[in-house]
């Protein structure tokens, strides 16, 4: 049986930091940020950036809400950890609204900011992008997480949950050996319309580490315009066909999916080997973060074992 929740990762916000030196010089695709002291304020422009400045025990002064309709503008697994009340950022950034926190620093890892956003947000605090070369949302979980680390002075912190989390993966994927080799699609219909995520993002990447490979169609399907995702009509659905299909909703609405005609004839359907991913396990995975990812393979993981017995479609919050 795979153990509980990762329990040591809220208590290691709580230990020491290792001393880390600053001014701390941090180079990203619009020039570099020059950090003077160990900062007390940060304002996160990421999607899901609050998530690890909160299990690294820092409490942003601003957040950018992403989506989902809870009492506050976190998810379950973050909201409990923020004790403050930051200035959150809803729809296009709002540079006074920012400039109003009084941030040291901005992170901006997971933002989409533009230069001329930069150019901006650098009149407020020294503002991390994400490094050359590297698109807006390519950074995968950790090194988001080791890069927030080592801004806010956590470098230890950072690496010690990144590494939880890496144990926790491995211990999963040592459980259930029948997993490695077999093939996962991540799949989705909005309005009617199905797609699939390639194995370059992030849902098929922690799948990857739990032994589950991306079928090479849905890759091939995407080309290199479409780095993250393609879009299929009903008649291609049989590109998604895969020993396991995890399907991922934001509202908990699957009858786009049960309304895909040629479903019924996909392998995965007929073997009963699916997943509906409800809205707490598809946005877990979609956060990706230090708080989001041990919530979501304790969701994850007994979904996966029923439906590859067959016991599908299984679903899940």
């Amino acid at each position: 049986m795979i153990r509980p929740a990762l329990i040591a990762i809220p208590m290691l916000a709580a230990l020491p930091a290792v001393a880390q030196d600053f001014p701390l010089t941090i180079e990203h695709k619009f020039g570099q940020a020059v950090i003077e002291t160990e900062p007390d304020r940060v304002a996160s422009l990421d999607f899901s950036g609050a998530d690890d400045l909160l299990a690294l025990g820092i409490q942003p002064v601003a957040l950018r809400y992403w989506y989902g309709a809870f009492e506050g503008p976190l998810w379950p697994w973050a909201a409990p950890e923020l004790t403050s009340e930051p200035t959150v950022l809803r729809g296009e950034i709002d540079y006074e609204a920012v400039a109003a926190s009084n941030p040291d620093v901005i992170l901006a890892l997971w933002s989409g900011i533009t230069e001329a956003d930069y150019e901006q947000l650098s009149r407020i605090a020294p503002v991390v992008a994400v490094p050359e070369g590297v698109g807006d949302y390519d950074l995968p979980w950790d090194e988001r997480a080791r890069i927030a680390g080592r801004v806010v002075g956590k470098t230890d912190r950072a690496e010690a949950q990144i590494a939880e989390i890496e144990q926790y993966v491995s211990e999963i994927a040592a459980a259930h050996p029948g997993w490695d080799g077999k093939s996962a699609s991540v799949a989705y219909a909005l309005t009617g319309t199905p797609g699939a995520y390639t194995s370059a993002d992030i849902r098929p990447r922690l799948l990857a580490e739990l032994g589950f490979e991306t079928p090479k169609a849905i890759d091939q399907a995407a080309g290199a315009g479409n780095p993250f995702a393609v879009t299929l009509s009903e008649e291609a659905l049989s590109v998604i066909d895969a020993d396991v299909i995890l399907w991922i909703s934001t509202d908990g609405d699957f009858s786009p999916v049960k309304a895909l005609v040629t479903r019924e004839f996909l392998n995965a359907t007929r073997g009963g080997r699916e997943v509906f991913a409800g809205p707490l396990l598809s946005g877990a995975l979609s956060h990706a973060s230090l708080l989001s990812l041990p919530y979501a393979l304790d969701m994850l993981v007994p979904a996966l074992e029923a439906a590859m017995a067959g016991e599908g479609p299984v679903r899940t919050e």
